[in-house]
C-alpha cells in the first residue's frame, strides 16, 4: 500500500502492470476523505498522454523508480471514463462504477472507511482535529486529489476541521461550495489534441521479366555474278591466244561468292533501376467535438408590491 509520504515519489512516474508492461505515467493521486489514505491514481495513457484512466492504489507498490499495480495494461486502459468535479473530487456514483469495474466489493470499502473513522473519533477530539489540519480528511468531497505535493480538499485547523472532515465526506457540490464560501465558479472546457500515427498504406516492388521484340535492320550484302568478256586478238595478247591447240574443246570454271546476314546477340548492361521513397506533406482537416461550459448571470427583479412587503417585514423586525 502507498503511504501519504510516498506520494511525491509516485507523481509523474511510470506505472507498470504485474507483467512489466508500461501503462503510462501517474498524474494525480486521490485520497479518501474519510480515511485520509491514497485510494486512486490517475494514469496518463494513449497518444501523447491524452487519456486518463483511474486505477486503485490500495494494492499498488512503489518499486524502485516506478509504481506497480496488480491490474493488466489492457484492463487499465479500458477503465470507464469518469468526471472529476471542479473541486477535484470523484462523486460516489463515479467511484462506485470504478470499484465495480475492478471487481472490488463496495460494501467492504464502506465498512473499512467506517472502521477507520471510528478509530479516529475514539482517539479523541484533539487527534481528530490534528488529522483535519494535516489535510487527511478534506471537507470538499468524497475523494480529495493530490497534484504534485498539493493536497486538494479544504483542511481546517484544530478539532473543528477534523470533525468536519469526517462528517461531510458525502456532501454534494452545492453544499461543499457553500462551506468554502467561494463566490466564484470555475469554467472548464475540453481541448482537442491532434496527433498523427504512421501505418502501412500499400506496398511497391520491382519485378524483372523478359520480353521478345522484333528488331529490323538493313545491312548491305554482296554476291558474284558471271559476266562474259570478249576481247579481240591484238599484238599484245596474240602469243597467249595462240598457245593452245588450233581446234579443241575446253572448260574453264569460276567459283562464285555471295554474302548473307549473320545474326548474333550479346547481353550488355544498359541501366540500373532502384526504388526510393519520398514524403509528401498535405493538409487534412480533422473534425471533432469538444464540450465547453458556459456561465451566465441570472437577475431576479422584484415588483413594487414585493419590495413594499419586504420593507414592512424589515420594519416589524
Amino acid at each position: 500500500m502507498i503511504t501519504r509520504e510516498e506520494i511525491a515519489n509516485v507523481l509523474d512516474q511510470p506505472v507498470y502492470d504485474g507483467d512489466g508492461n508500461k501503462i503510462g505515467d501517474a498524474k494525480h493521486v486521490f485520497f479518501d476523505d474519510m480515511t485520509g489514505r491514497p485510494e486512486w491514481v490517475s494514469v496518463k495513457t494513449g497518444m501523447f498522454g491524452s487519456t486518463e484512466s483511474f486505477v486503485p492504489i490500495r494494492d499498488a507498490a512503489l518499486v524502485q523508480d516506478h509504481l506497480e499495480v496488480p491490474y493488466g495494461k489492457d484492463q487499465v486502459k479500458g477503465a470507464p471514463s469518469v468526471d472529476v468535479d471542479a473541486g477535484g473530487h470523484l462523486s460516489e456514483t463515479e467511484e462506485h462504477r470504478l470499484y465495480d469495474y475492478y471487481g472490488i466489493n463496495w460494501d467492504s470499502v464502506l465498512s473499512e472507511a467506517e472502521r477507520t473513522d471510528d478509530d479516529r473519533w475514539a482517539a479523541g477530539p484533539g487527534t481528530a482535529g490534528a488529522a483535519g489540519a494535516a489535510g487527511a480528511a478534506g471537507v470538499a468531497g468524497t475523494r480529495g486529489e493530490a497534484g504534485g505535493n498539493d493536497l486538494r480538499g479544504t483542511a481546517g485547523a484544530g478539532g473543528t476541521a477534523g470533525t468536519a472532515g469526517g462528517m461531510t465526506g458525502r456532501q454534494d457540490a452545492k453544499e461543499r461550495e457553500a462551506m468554502r464560501g467561494d463566490q466564484a465558479m470555475t469554467r472548464s472546457e475540453e481541448q482537442m489534441h491532434i496527433g498523427v500515427e504512421r501505418h502501412e498504406s500499400g506496398r511497391a516492388r520491382l519485378r524483372k521479366y523478359v520480353v521478345t521484340e522484333e528488331v529490323q535492320q538493313t545491312v548491305p550484302v554482296t554476291h558474284e555474278e558471271v559476266r562474259v568478256v570478249r576481247e579481240p586478238i591484238t599484238d599484245a595478247n596474240r602469243d597467249e591466244a595462240m598457245a593452245g591447240p588450233e581446234i579443241s574443246e575446253a572448260e574453264h570454271e569460276v567459283t562464285l561468292h555471295a554474302e548473307r546476314p549473320v545474326v548474333e546477340t550479346e547481353t550488355v548492361p544498359v541501366e540500373r533501376v532502384r526504388m526510393t521513397t519520398e514524403e509528401l506533406t498535405e493538409n487534412e482537416t480533422v473534425r471533432g467535438q469538444v464540450r465547453k461550459e458556459r456561465i451566465e448571470a441570472e437577475t431576479e427583479s422584484f415588483t413594487e408590491d414585493e419590495m413594499r412587503q419586504g420593507d414592512k417585514r424589515r420594519g416589524r423586525e
